[in-house]
C-alpha cells in the first residue's frame, strides 16, 4: 500500500512557499509521491504563446531548481507537467523529480485544435513509437500519462501490457468537459483493472469574450470503476491509497487479461 497526494492548484508563483507548504504537510503524513496538474509549474499554454521563449525557459529553469531542492529536502517524488528546453527545441513533458534523480516523459499525443494547438507549438516527435513512463515504487507499478492521452487506446494497451497498478494523470481540462472525463476514466479504470488519479488544474484564462475556467474536480478512481474520492473547484489536496493487492484482484476477477493472453494479443 502506498499513498499518493494530488495537489489541485493554479499556476504556481515563482516563490517556492506554496509548494513547500504542501510538501511539508505530505512529509508529516508520510506521503512520498505528489502529483501536480498541467500548466501548474509553467503558465497556461495560451499565456505561453504570448510570452518570449526566454521567459518560458527561465520559468522552467527556476521551477526545476525548486523541485530538486524540495524533493531532496522532504524525500518526496514529484510528478508534474513541465516544458523542457533541449538543443534549441521545446518539449511538452511530464517530469519525475526524485530525491536523487530526474526523469522526463515526452508527451506522445498533443492537442491540435485551432483554438489550442500544442502540437504545432512544441517540438515533440510524431511517430509510431510510444514514449511511456512507468516505474515501481515500494512494490506498486505506476504509469504516468498526460491528460489528452486518455483518449487514445494504444496508450492504455501499453500500460496494460506493462501490468500497471495505478495511472497518474495530470490534466488541464476546461469548459463543460467534466462529465465526459469522469465517464471515460471510470471506464478505463474498470477495463484495465487500474487505479486512476487524475489531477486537474484550477484557475481561469480570459481571451476576448471567452473565459476558460479550469474546474478542478481532481479524482481518485478504483480498479472496479468506482470513484472513491474527488475534489471541488478550489485549491485542495486529495490523498489516494493505492493497493497492489486490490489492483491484482480486479484484474483477476474479471479475467480480461486472460482472454487476451489465450489469443496471444498481449
Amino acid at each position: 500500500m502506498i499513498q499518493v497526494a494530488a495537489l489541485q492548484l493554479p499556476t504556481l508563483p515563482m516563490s517556492k512557499s506554496k509548494l513547500d507548504y504542501y510538501l511539508r504537510v505530505c512529509k508529516r503524513k508520510d506521503i512520498k509521491i505528489v502529483v501536480l496538474g498541467e500548466y501548474v509549474l509553467n503558465s497556461f499554454f495560451k499565456e505561453i504563446e504570448k510570452m518570449t521563449l526566454s521567459m518560458v525557459k527561465e520559468q522552467s529553469k527556476h521551477k526545476l531548481e525548486i523541485l530538486k531542492e524540495l524533493s531532496f529536502q522532504y524525500k518526496i517524488t514529484i510528478i508534474a507537467p513541465f516544458i523542457l528546453f533541449k538543443n534549441g527545441k521545446k518539449y511538452k513533458t511530464v517530469i519525475k523529480v526524485s530525491p536523487n534523480s530526474i526523469r522526463y516523459y515526452y508527451q506522445n499525443f498533443l492537442i491540435n485544435y485551432k483554438h489550442w494547438n500544442e502540437e504545432e507549438f512544441f517540438d515533440n516527435e510524431i511517430n509510431d513509437k510510444l514514449h511511456m513512463m512507468t516505474f515501481t515504487f515500494e512494490g506498486v507499478r505506476l504509469g504516468v500519462i498526460a491528460g489528452f492521452e486518455v483518449h487514445f487506446d494504444p496508450i492504455w494497451i501499453n500500460l496494460f501490457k506493462k501490468k500497471v497498478d495505478a495511472v497518474l494523470i495530470p490534466s488541464v481540462s476546461t469548459f463543460d468537459s467534466l462529465n465526459k472525463w469522469n465517464e471515460i476514466l471510470k471506464t478505463r479504470a474498470f477495463l484495465n483493472g487500474m487505479y486512476i488519479i487524475r489531477v486537474n488544474r484550477i484557475g481561469e484564462y480570459k481571451e476576448n469574450n471567452t473565459k476558460w475556467e479550469f474546474y478542478g474536480n481532481s479524482s481518485f478512481i478504483c480498479p472496479d470503476g468506482h470513484m472513491e474520492a474527488y475534489l471541488g473547484d478550489k485549491e485542495e489536496m486529495l490523498i489516494a491509497d493505492i493497493s497492489k493487492k486490490n489492483a491484482q484482484y480486479a484484474k483477476k476477477i474479471w479475467g480480461f487479461r486472460n482472454h487476451l493472453e489465450k489469443r496471444n494479443l498481449l
